[in-house]
């Protein structure tokens, strides 16, 4: 029984199969899913928050996910989720390198709000090593990447290193 609307933060520089992955596990158990596709200043994106949208928008349309909403945001996650009536925070997690950061902003975002919940999903085995940042340097050198990412990412990839 779904448990009600939850908020998927990152950023999806671009969207991977990894992720895809989580989305397909979360929508079964919540009502409603937001996809945040965060402004980041500590990271420079190869894509604009505003194109992070447009691909995962594509990304899950080719995948056949309907009713998740992808918006972009900047500031606390913790905001975002109150404005989007959001009650839970989904997380994935690949490895112990994951936990200690993921761990540490559980926490910290429960100290915000106390009614907000993290909820983390271990990836699936074979999207363990699986990153963005991996996907953008095999494809920048050319490498083949059809199986970490949709058509559409994939494509958008290939525009952007023309």
């Amino acid at each position: 029984m779904p448990l009600s609307n939850a908020i998927y933060p990152g950023s999806f520089d671009p969207i991977t199969y990894g992720h895809i992955d989580i989305v397909r596990r979360a929508i079964r158990l919540f009502d409603g899913l937001v996809i945040a596709v965060v402004a980041n200043p500590r990271k420079k994106p190869l894509f604009s928050v505003t194109e992070r949208v447009r691909i995962a928008e594509n990304a899950l349309a080719e995948c056949d996910i309907c009713g998740v909403k992808v918006i972009g945001y900047d500031g606390l996650l913790i905001d975002c989720a109150k404005s989007h009536n959001v009650h839970a925070i989904v997380r994935g997690l690949r490895a112990n390198s994951d936990f200690d950061y993921e761990f540490q902003m559980a926490l910290t975002n429960r100290d915000l709000d106390s009614d907000i919940e993290t909820v983390f999903f271990m990836t699936a085995g074979c999207y363990s090593f699986l990153s963005s940042s991996i996907v953008k340097e095999v494809k920048r050198f050319g490498g083949e990447i059809k199986s970490f990412v949709p058509e559409s990412v994939e494509q958008a990839l290939a525009q952007k290193f023309e």
